[in-house]
């Protein structure tokens, strides 16, 4: 190891980071977190959160650095979350912390949930351990958004997943769209379900595709709930969707008897108030036969509800219409876009949208990230004005990169 990197903070909290990478899947609806115990430059322990219910990072990374014989004394601790400071379905990580006597902890990220926010660096520091904030925390924030937007907005973070020819186009009129993308962009899309708490799309999908909408490409110990968007509560007893996992069924209509026969095979009915517009022929039913003035779910109540129910970060796999619906509620957070090399011309668009009058009116979101999966291209742009906003919640007012408290 190059001797420069020995007391590099970032270069330490990277690899924290990398731990808390490896449990993307298992974590919900607790945040991925990763920790590395070092002296010297040498590590002497590390962890990553465990399922829900299990031990957190912390804890791990000091059980680790025990069983290699070593202890804390004059040891620096890299955390990507602020430790806990409360009970909850575990006890507090301060307090191992603190009982195990390292000489600094250094923090990614504070952690705004208000049975945390900043209690659990206060009592780091009133214990004599130095304390570090805001080291990679863009880094440590890209694998937590979800938990984030949950902890200070209340709603789960939500990225739509788009796969599209050229000129934008995401299935022929005649509803065939399998498959304008190659296998290693549909692999990769069964990462990004893996990595949600929730898959989400609309009844006119099931009725057009009857998908499974689980995860079959990747391998994963938890399964995302599967949530359809259904305003009539039309969705066929027999859907393949409905194959016992988890499932929410979003609805304005109520069939008592319907919902009784579904609960049975682990689907929750869900009625929601009914919203009106001059657009809501393009809501998430994915139909095109909704009557107007008929109204359609609500889908920033649905979010609503989903983050009151722990819901972290929300798939969306739809049509045209739901896809267009979520955009004009404000409802999407981050575009997941799958671009294939090819040319569709007069064929459904991405997301059915109203026309604008100028270009003043366009949601405008930014790039972050292409990548290369041949032959396609997978995009990822998010509104920037949301993801400053976590930004802002996970770190201590005027501080700067790594300033240590």
């Amino acid at each position: 190891m190059n001797t420069s990197t020995i007391f590099d903070d970032s270069y330490w909290m990277r690899q924290a980071i990398e731990q808390g990478a490896q449990v993307l899947y298992l974590t919900a609806p607790n945040p991925r977190v990763g920790c590395i115990i070092v002296r010297d430059g040498q590590v002497l322990g590390l962890g990553a959160t465990q399922a829900v219910g299990g031990p957190h990072a912390e804890v791990m990374a000091l059980r680790d650095m025990r069983r290699r014989g070593h202890d804390a004394a004059d040891a620096t601790v890299y955390v990507t979350l602020e430790p806990c400071s409360h009970y909850g379905r575990t006890p507090p990580c301060v307090d191992a912390l603190i009982e195990a006597r390292p000489a600094r902890v250094v923090v990614a990220m504070l952690d705004p949930n208000p049975l945390v926010a900043g209690q659990g660096l206060a009592r780091l520091r009133a214990a004599g351990i130095a304390v570090t904030t805001s080291v990679c925390v863009h880094e440590a924030l890209a694998i937590n958004p979800g938990f984030i937007a949950r902890m200070t907005r209340k709603t789960p973070w939500v990225w739509l997943k788009l796969a599209a020819s050229l000129d934008g186009r995401s299935a022929l009129h005649n509803g065939v769209s399998q498959w304008i993308t190659g296998t290693q962009a549909r692999a990769d899309g069964h990462h990004w379900r893996a990595r949600s708490c929730v898959v989400l799309t609309g009844v006119g999908t099931v009725l057009a595709d009857d998908p499974q909408l689980n995860v079959r490409h990747v391998q994963t110990d938890r399964q995302p709930i599967k949530a359809i968007v259904d305003t009539r509560f039309e969705i066929p007893e027999d859907a393949r969707l409905l194959d016992g996992g988890r499932t929410w069924v979003f609805t304005c209509r109520s069939d008592p008897a319907k919902a009784e026969r579904l609960a049975g095979r682990n689907v929750q009915v869900i009625e929601l108030p009914a919203v009106h517009g001059p657009n809501e022929a393009l809501s998430g039913v994915g139909r095109t036969d909704m009557p107007r003035g008929g109204g359609r779910v609500d889908l920033a109540e649905m979010m609503r509800w989903m983050g009151a129910n722990e819901i972290n970060e929300v798939h969306v796999e739809a049509g045209s219409r739901l896809n267009g619906a979520l955009l004009q509620a404000q409802c999407v957070d981050e575009l997941l876009v799958y671009m294939a090399p090819m040319l569709l011309g007069d064929a459904l668009p991405m997301a059915r949208l109203p026309a604008l009058e100028s270009l003043e009116q366009a949601v405008r979101f930014e790039f972050f990230e292409t990548c290369m999966l041949a032959p396609d291209i997978r995009l990822r742009a998010r509104l920037g004005e949301r993801w400053r906003a976590l930004l802002e919640a996970v770190q201590p007012a005027g501080v700067s990169q790594g300033h240590p408290e």
